[in-house]
């Protein structure tokens, strides 16, 4: 687990080749199972089952930026107890499943946030980090169908080549020559994640528009069935 942290750590900064080096902490099995996960995510990842994106999502959240907005705010990251991040993190997996919305809020609005604080400068940094991250947040949190389609097909579409990477390392030498051209590995995920989230925006029906077609075809089930009683009871063939 802390190795995995560890690894986590190198998202805090521009290091494709940290992003990608995290396949080698993984199984072949975990790889299966990140394939086969990513690919759910990058189908059907957006709207209700977003949820269950939103939880991990808001741990990841949490053990990445933690630090960052702490020492932003004038605390020391190394002051913290060991625990504090994982806590914030167990909070944030639960606000996640149940609230998906907040962690659009916090996965866009923070980002932003933190940018635009720096183009702000040190002495200005809340200056630019604060209404960015409310306006950024807010914006995310309403559209949060679109931005869960995204985020899901995003972190799907990274779960399938990482977990390709773990699984295929058997052939040691190709998946090292891969891993070893990280912004190939990227722009290859970033193909998927385009493709995903086209999907998920504009060809799979959303959720109300899918309650709609499964109400509809209750009603002709029902309908059916009351034509079917009549004519039972009135004896029409």
């Amino acid at each position: 687990m802390d190795a995995l942290i560890q690894a986590l750590k190198a998202y805090q900064e521009i290091n494709p080749s940290g992003w990608v080096g995290i396949y080698r902490l993984l199984p072949m099995w975990a790889g299966i199972v990140c394939c086969a996960l990513g690919l759910i995510l990058l189908l059907v990842g957006g709207g209700r089952a977003f949820r269950l994106v939103a939880g991990p999502v808001g741990a990841i959240i949490a053990f990445t930026w933690t630090g960052i907005v702490a020492s932003k705010f004038g605390l020391n990251p190394a002051d913290f107890d060991a625990r504090v991040p994982t806590a914030v993190a167990a909070l944030l997996a639960v606000v996640g499943f149940f609230a998906p919305p907040a962690i659009a809020f916090l996965g866009v609005g923070l980002p932003l946030g933190l940018l635009a604080g720096k183009l702000a400068g040190q002495d200005d940094f809340l200056l630019g980090f604060i209404p960015t991250l409310l306006i950024g947040g807010l914006v995310a949190a309403i559209l949060h169908r679109i931005v869960g389609a995204i985020v899901s097909s995003v972190v799907g579409a990274w779960l399938l080549v990482i977990g390709a990477l773990a699984a295929l390392h058997l052939f040691g030498g190709l998946v090292t020559a891969v891993a070893n051209q990280p912004w190939g590995v990227i722009i290859a995920a970033g193909l998927f994640a385009l493709a995903g989230s086209v999907y998920q925006i504009a060809v799979r029906p959303s959720p109300e528009e899918l309650d709609r077609i499964r109400a509809e075809k209750e009603r002709l089930k029902l309908r059916k069935a009351e034509q079917k009683a009549l004519e039972k009871r009135w004896g029409v063939k």
